[in-house]
């Protein structure tokens, strides 16, 4: 752990089952940010504190991984093994179903929204935690899912990680509540083939909103090609580039559903 942390406090989390650490930081609506792999990487705490600065309270679950802890290749390969090997709170190959630890995210959604007020909860996820907002909308708080770089089922590129019940439960709520999702990939993305987005596009219609990048809107990062749209492909240089317009419209989503 490192100062990459300042401003955060940290907490544990029980939901029955799952413990887990979460970071906090801000004040207002809550926004659950819930990291890619390898794990809770300064990226994605980067991404957060724009989240709270922009009035919002801000957790980040550490799923896996080491929190803090910088991306580099052997650490990346390391953690998809881990999880692709030995966790079992992840559903990575099987479309139809979404992941047992979205259970605990929903639990900890509704804990922060009694926390922290407002008219909801903001959740985003990042590669293979990229549906998981869309499969927490059978918690009544969350009311703004993103889902950035969905990465998940890896063996069937059009398909969805949740299932039947959950799919039909978003659509409810999404028609009954006037709601919506963000969705973001790069076009050349392999993990995030264009037929997952077209399936969002099916089933959501004009309720969903898809962002869809060009490498060139990436910045210079090259230990992967262009994947992590909010964290380590966002070209901070290019504030008025197509990768940081995509950044403030997801704050812009989350604080107009959230009520901040």
């Amino acid at each position: 752990m490192s100062d990459v942390f300042e401003g955060f406090e940290r907490f544990e989390f029980d939901d029955g089952r799952w413990s887990r650490s979460v970071w906090r930081m801000g004040t207002g609506p809550a926004v659950i940010v819930v990291h890619e792999i390898p794990g809770l990487h300064p990226g994605v705490l980067a991404f957060a504190r724009e989240v709270a600065a922009s009035g919002m309270t801000v957790f980040c679950p550490s799923l896996f991984g080491e929190p803090g802890r910088p991306v580099s290749r052997g650490y990346g390969a390391a953690s998809s093994l881990q999880i692709a090997c030995v966790r079992r709170e992840f559903n990575l190959w099987r479309g139809g179903r979404s992941s047992p630890i979205v259970d605990w995210l929903r639990a900890l959604a509704r804990q922060v929204h009694a926390e922290c007020g407002g008219k909801g909860v903001g959740a985003v996820g990042m590669c293979v935690t990229g549906g998981f907002a869309l499969a927490m909308m059978t918690e009544p708080s969350v009311v703004a899912p993103v889902l950035s770089q969905p990465s998940l089922p890896v063996t069937a590129k059009g398909d969805l990680d949740l299932s039947d019940e959950e799919l039909a439960c978003a659509r409810r709520r999404f028609e009954a509540e006037d709601l919506s999702l963000i969705a973001l990939r790069y076009k050349s993305d392999w993990h995030v083939q264009g037929g997952r987005f077209s399936r969002l596009k099916a089933e959501f219609g004009e309720r969903a909103e898809l962002i869809e990048l060009e490498d060139a809107d990436a910045n210079g990062y090259r230990v992967i090609p262009p994947h992590s749209v909010l964290t380590l492909h966002l070209d901070r240089d290019r504030p008025d580039g197509a990768g940081m317009a995509a950044a403030r419209r997801v704050i812009a989503f989350f604080r107009e559903r959230t009520g901040a």
